[in-house]
């Protein structure tokens, strides 16, 4: 029986792999479930606008759309260093995500989170490679920092975690090539955004109870203050003539912040909870200033 070579080999895993761009790391509240939902909700002649998200989080969206032009942002560093570092050199990425997904265990995760913590001398391509490989093992695939910006996450029990992804990392490259990528708050998007833009917002969601908030993602929360602002933004960027579509939790905050705009109504699964039996459906709202 002939044995392939190495590079036969990776050759015709890639060739295996899926080709059509994905996201590429796990994300709470990620709209991969919800697209079949929110397709129908975009504006009409949404493939001339640039498309714009300034929560990019796991690019769901993005990467199901793959617009010829766009703007990803968000204000978690680790994250949008990891979308350039698979745009610009998407080979050195899945080099160092091999080795990682090579010695996978517990000790060997701890170790990755150690390092990944102090991150001295380490290259964007290996830094990318350590987020999408504590992203695929950690527990529930959550990213969640302590006050010190330290990603403090434990390890996941999966049997068989998918931590390495060619076809899908070389994908996502392609489709980032279209991609103007900054580390931003939305508030900047006073500043950069256009009129005729079609802007996706997806922020942290506004908890359902008192026992439901997820801080998290970045060093600080996302408070009411933070949802009022966003408002305030929403309200301006459509005052300037952007198409404007926003997600959030289906609760009487919400939509009293966004009481003169187009409210749908979509179902969705609850994925993060430490109760299982409380995962299933929930509604949310998608708010638009379009018909």
């Amino acid at each position: 029986m002939l044995h392939m070579t190495t590079s036969a080999a990776i050759a015709s895993r890639v060739a295996r792999e899926p080709r059509e761009a994905a996201p590429f790391v796990k994300w709470a509240g990620g709209k991969g479930r919800l697209l079949s939902q929110l397709r129908p909700l975009l504006p009409p002649g949404v493939a001339r606008m640039r498309h714009v998200e300034p929560f990019v989080g796991g690019g769901a969206m993005f990467f199901s759309r793959q617009p010829s032009r766009a703007l990803l942002t968000d204000i978690n560093p680790q994250l949008i260093d990891a979308y350039h570092a698979i745009r610009d050199d998407v080979d050195r990425v899945i080099d160092a995500l091999e080795a990682l997904a090579a010695d996978h265990c517990k000790e060997r995760y701890y170790q990755v989170r150690e390092r990944y913590n102090r991150g001295a001398r380490l290259t964007a391509e290996k830094r990318a490679a350590m987020f999408i490989y504590l992203n695929k093992t950690c527990f529930n695939g959550l990213h969640r920092v302590n006050r010190k910006g330290e990603f403090n996450v434990p390890f996941g029990s999966y049997k068989n975690p998918r931590i390495l992804n060619e076809g899908g990392l070389r994908a996502a490259s392609r489709a980032l090539r279209s991609a103007e990528l900054r580390c931003s708050s939305f508030e900047a998007l006073l500043e950069t955004a256009k009129p005729g833009d079609f802007i996706y917002f997806d922020p942290p969601y506004e908890p359902v109870s008192t026992t439901a908030s997820f801080t998290s993602y970045a060093r600080d929360g996302f408070s009411r203050v933070d949802q009022r602002r966003l408002a305030e933004v929403y309200g301006a960027l459509d005052r300037r003539g952007c198409k404007l579509m926003l997600s959030n939790s289906d609760v009487p905050f919400i939509r009293n912040l966004y009481r003169r705009f187009k409210v749908d109504i979509v179902a969705a699964p609850r994925a993060i909870n430490c109760d299982a039996a409380k995962r299933g459906k929930v509604t949310e709202i998608v708010v638009r200033n379009y018909a």
